[in-house]
């Protein structure tokens, strides 16, 4: 990590630079402790205490944004106090300056622990570390028959006092209730943004009414609600779809489902997975044509195993998951990505044929807007100095958070 002279400037020139809505070259980025100051073709001579980096042939792109991601580098966010530490100071290396760490549906202690975990991380930064944003919850709110590889032990209703019955994990965590849950998220609420949940369960729409009250970021996902059901829950506030088209109602011309409902409605914006696998990249170029980039946030659902070979096998939630061409449990079951999001943003450019704006667009600048970082996902004066610089076959070669190289390698 770079170091400059108090009171000094860095300059970051040489490279093209993804503007919102264009690309410009010969222009030099201008940073004053974590901000950038102005991005200029006409730099000021460097003075004794400033810095100049030059990026000759690179691409400098907003900092990646994931706001689904439940660990990388052989760590889930779940795994103990240090997970959550260790998954923020691997995700740099694949540029992402900040994040969502998401959790799987589980019991009242693991999930109180997790928050905690969150606040202190919230609290103090390491260097070289992507900054930690509120959490989101793959909730126990979702509809069991749409649950993936979320356990079956730990999905409530709004209503149940405990579990189902599950033939998959008869042993599983205590008995607990939705009331237990619902507690935890209400004493961590400042450290909870996002909140997926399936509308049409007993209780659901009381849930989203009363998460939209409580300032939550309401988000529909495994679910099989129908179109009208998803209508009423965006009517009712409802803002997110967790990973379009993967463990909700699927679309057809005459039951649009809640897909459908996603797509038409402009109030709601929806999360892709990126990989090739779990979206085909032509139906990729389907929702990012109905919704726009302002419509879709790129996300890796990624695991413990992102980063990590072909073969390895981590934990997911405390399940045993393989990495493969996605993460899967061992009943074949897709258990989440192994996704990086360098590479999502290069498949969106390579595979569904956006451009390097419209990528930056999904990537960072959507998520950032949505989860009201003012001053995140653009590169402009006045914002934080996030970025990521990227070889001409779109690898990371530095991402910079707060005006510092937090990781990085030679061009």
């Amino acid at each position: 990590m770079m170091g400059v002279p108090a009171g000094g400037r860095r300059f970051v020139s040489g490279a093209d630079v993804v503007l919102p809505g264009q690309i410009v070259s010969g222009r030099t980025i201008v940073i004053e402790g974590d901000r950038i100051v102005d991005v200029t073709s006409a730099a000021p001579a460097p003075g004794p205490r400033d810095e100049r980096i030059d990026y000759a042939g690179a691409l400098v792109v907003p900092g990646f944004v994931d706001v689904h991601a439940h660990g990388a580098a052989g760590a889930d966010v779940l795994d103990g106090p240090d997970a959550l530490a260790a998954v923020a100071a691997a995700l740099p290396r694949w540029g992402v300056t900040a994040f969502c760490p998401t959790t799987i549906a589980c019991g009242p202690e693991p999930l109180a622990a997790f928050l905690g975990s969150v606040a202190r991380a919230r609290g103090a930064r390491p260097p070289g570390s992507a900054r930690v944003l509120p959490a989101h919850l793959e909730s126990n709110f979702i509809n069991p028959e749409y649950r993936g590889a979320q356990p079956l032990a730990c999905v409530r209703t709004a209503k149940s006092p405990e579990s189902p019955k599950s033939p998959e994990s008869p042993k599983g965590p205590r008995t607990f209730t939705a009331d237990e849950i619902l507690g935890e998220i209400d004493r961590h609420r400042a450290d909870v943004g996002i909140i997926t949940l399936a509308p049409e369960i007993d209780g659901g729409m009381a849930l989203v009414t009363r998460f939209v009250a409580a300032g939550l970021r309401v988000s529909l996902g495994h679910s099989g609600a129908t179109f009208e059901q998803a209508q009423a829950a965006i009517a009712s506030g409802a803002r997110h779809a967790t990973h379009l088209f993967n463990r909700m109602s699927p679309m057809t011309h005459r039951e649009p489902g809640l897909a459908g409902a996603v797509l038409s409605n402009e109030a709601i914006v929806a999360e892709l997975v990126c990989d090739g696998h779990h979206v085909h990249p032509a139906a990729m170029r389907v929702a990012i044509a109905a919704k726009g980039a302002a419509g879709i946030m790129a996300i890796t659902d990624g695991t413990a195993g992102s980063g990590l070979p072909r073969g390895s096998r981590v934990r997911l939630g405390g399940q045993e998951i393989t990495t493969g061409d996605v993460a899967r449990l061992a009943d074949g079951t897709i258990a989440g990505s192994v996704l990086t999001m360098d590479r999502a943003f290069a498949t969106l450019v390579t595979a569904c044929g956006l451009t390097l704006a419209d990528a930056a667009e999904l990537c960072a600048t959507t998520p950032a807007r949505e989860l009201g970082l003012h001053g995140h996902g653009v590169i402009a004066p006045g914002a934080v100095a996030d970025f990521v610089v990227l070889d001409a076959q779109l690898a990371v070669r530095a991402t910079w958070i707060a005006g510092v190289q937090a990781w990085g390698v030679k061009m």
